[in-house]
């Protein structure tokens, strides 16, 4: 009987190494030929910098090109349905954020694809908090003296945005919600457009990604008065989270690499193994710490944890808005 187990038991293992090795010998083997890293916005910006840093390292740890390619529109929709509709293998990855995975499904009637149906999380590399920023000009120094100052001047305060329902927009909507608080809002075709209007004093104010806000608030050429993660920002020593005056309120940045649904967690694992070393590396740590990114690596079910859960905010701040999907 004991020797019919030990039989039996050895054709299970046999057969599991055999359905397991091809799954194994894939992971091991990926890349064998480039990889496509599709990022959803416009070059020049700090998507597509660290992008190509990304890209760069993982050329050199992998020996097959990583090669860029934006796909802007949509708010980062366009790009994310490239890789929505891309084969299953892990040949192509979107750098993601919170626009086309967690805004734009509650916000766009047009979208061709589901975010938790068609595409795997990988992991998530950076968090990035947007800074609530003034033009100089404003006599505001605090959330507080905000909320004062569009109290007394109810719609006469006015805020930018990179377009309606861009983050930007509802980080401030969900800040005039929780304050009762009215201002304006001015949207723009991009967040370029949006900052430079800021800088001339065309517009009062407006949520800015920290990346690339950093040198303005250094030179002086605007004000920061809040940070929308509620601890604040590393970078931004002494500048308190919106929190510290609306205790609800917390929106925290993100970029993370997602490919097709279905790709093989072999390979999932060994993508996220690799992008881990590259984004943790002292070299691109430093890089972009000091312009206020922090790196997090927390794998695939940290980013699928922070999809889950954005998901249910931004739909709940865009119906709070009364903001229209288009």
């Amino acid at each position: 009987m004991a020797g019919k187990f030990k039989i039996v038991l050895g054709v299970v293992i046999g057969a599991c190494a055999v359905v397991l090795a091809p799954s194994i010998a894939m992971a091991q083997a990926y890349p064998t030929k480039p990889v496509r890293f599709v990022v959803p916005y416009a070059p020049g910006g700090p998507f597509d910098e660290i992008a190509r840093v990304v890209g760069q390292r993982l050329t050199a740890v992998w020996g097959q090109q990583v090669l860029v390619d934006n796909r802007s529109g949509a708010g980062g929709s366009i790009g994310a349905d490239v890789v929505a509709k891309s084969p299953p293998d892990g040949y192509t990855m979107l750098l993601g954020n919170s626009g086309p995975i967690t805004v734009n499904p509650n916000l766009r009637r047009d979208l061709q694809y589901d975010s938790l149906r068609d595409l795997a999380p990988v992991t998530q590399i950076v968090a990035a908090p947007m800074v609530l920023v003034v033009h100089p000009s404003l006599p505001v120094y605090s959330v507080k003296d905000l909320v004062k100052l569009a109290k007394n001047n109810p719609g006469r305060l006015n805020y930018a945005s990179a377009g309606i329902g861009n983050l930007q927009h509802l980080g401030m909507e969900s800040l005039q919600s929780m304050a009762k608080i009215k201002m304006s809002h001015v949207p723009y075709k991009g967040a370029a457009p949006a900052f430079i209007d800021l800088l001339s004093g065309q517009v009062d104010l407006m949520f800015a990604n920290i990346v690339g806000v950093l040198p303005h608030v250094w030179s002086g050429k605007v004000r920061a008065i809040a940070v929308s993660a509620s601890g604040g920002a590393p970078a931004l020593p002494g500048i308190p989270g919106v929190a510290a005056t609306l205790p609800q309120f917390h929106l925290d940045g993100w970029m993370g690499i997602l490919v097709r649904a279905g790709t093989p967690p072999e390979v999932i694992a060994r993508m996220h193994k690799d992008i881990a070393a590259v984004v943790e590396g002292k070299d691109f740590r430093e890089r972009f710490e000091k312009r206020g990114a922090e790196i997090t690596v927390g794998g695939p079910e940290g980013l699928a944890r922070i999809i889950r859960g954005e998901l249910v905010l931004y739909g709940n701040i865009i119906k709070t808005a009364g903001i229209k999907p288009e």
